[in-house]
């Protein structure tokens, strides 16, 4: 627990170092005009094509007419936008964390490991391709859980617990690849998954519930579907703010894992320079005082190899 609130704390700090704060202007401005380009050439046919689909469910056009009769008219003018926005912010969210995964993470990580970690090894136990078949691979998975849950969104509770869940699980699964994929081998990088699963599964989880904040944007936009050119930019800028938190903080967690599991390789690994010197003196000093061989490093009670 000490781990997770010590990199928490100093993730907050390092989103307000200006280097941070240039580079989530990059994908802020990607998302931004990617969004309102495709929305501008396709928001119409898009928009028809949902309209039209409605219009070919009886069920929702009774309860549409029983609502128009309580005085709710403008129901069916708002739910075919309402519904199109609602199925654009998983595409939103998947683009928006792959972008900061592949222009943020590397040199956030650099500058995590730059200031607080100057001698740490890089043994790049991956590569930029390997990265991004890990991205690609967890997003498809996360994708595919996205949509068999959704008709378990329709009760309460669970609208509140799976989205977060699985947003959580793509951030750890992302997150902390990138944040290892320099500095760990391939070893030490499956070590620190098998020893912190639990921790960075938390931290993804907790950065699934930081992403749903965007939502209270989307339930306005809902309402108001004019101001959507406003509140998507808006959205994706809290929304590259949540990533860029959620990548320092497992920089901050991942690398600090790192440096422990190797001061603990170091110490349970015998030096052989230190065992070389012990010999030799053992060697030069006269039987009667020395008792026999040298005792080898790493032996219980630093007992001979053979007994007499």
């Amino acid at each position: 627990m000490s781990k997770l609130l010590d990199s928490f704390w100093r993730a907050v700090m390092y989103c307000l170092h200006p280097r941070v704060i240039a580079l989530s202007v990059l994908p802020l401005a990607i998302m931004v005009v990617l969004s309102l380009g495709l929305g501008y050439f396709f928001w119409e046919d898009a928009l028809a094509a949902v309209r039209s689909g409605l219009e070919s469910y009886e069920l929702l056009n009774t309860m549409a007419r029983w609502l128009e009769g309580l005085g709710w008219g403008n129901l069916r003018v708002v739910l075919a936008p309402a519904l199109l926005l609602f199925l654009a912010i998983p595409v939103i969210v998947i683009v928006s964390l792959l972008f900061v995964a592949l222009l943020m993470t590397p040199a956030m990580v650099a500058l995590v490991a730059e200031r607080r970690f100057p001698l740490m090894e890089r043994k790049k136990g991956g590569s930029l391709l390997a990265s991004l078949f890990w991205s690609l691979s967890s997003t498809l998975l996360a994708a595919i859980a996205l949509v068999v849950s959704i008709p378990l969104w329709l009760i309460p509770p669970l609208i509140l617990i799976l989205p977060p869940l699985i947003w959580g699980w793509l951030t750890y699964r992302v997150m902390s690849y990138d944040a290892l994929v320099d500095h760990a081998s391939a070893e030490e990088r499956r070590e620190i998954f098998r020893r912190h699963r639990a921790s960075l599964l938390g931290i993804g989880v907790l950065s699934g519930y930081l992403g749903a904040a965007p939502s209270l944007i989307w339930a306005s936009g809902a309402m108001f579907v004019a101001m959507a050119p406003i509140l998507v930019p808006v959205a994706i800028w809290i929304y590259t703010l949540v990533f860029a938190f959620s990548s320092l903080w497992f920089a901050h967690f991942c690398l600090a894992a790192l440096e422990q599991l190797r001061k603990q390789n170091n110490v349970l690994v015998p030096d052989p320079l230190a065992q070389d010197a012990i010999e030799t003196i053992a060697d030069q000093l006269p039987p009667e005082v020395s008792g026999g061989p040298a005792p080898r490093l790493g032996m219980p009670g630093g007992q001979p190899d053979s007994l007499p």
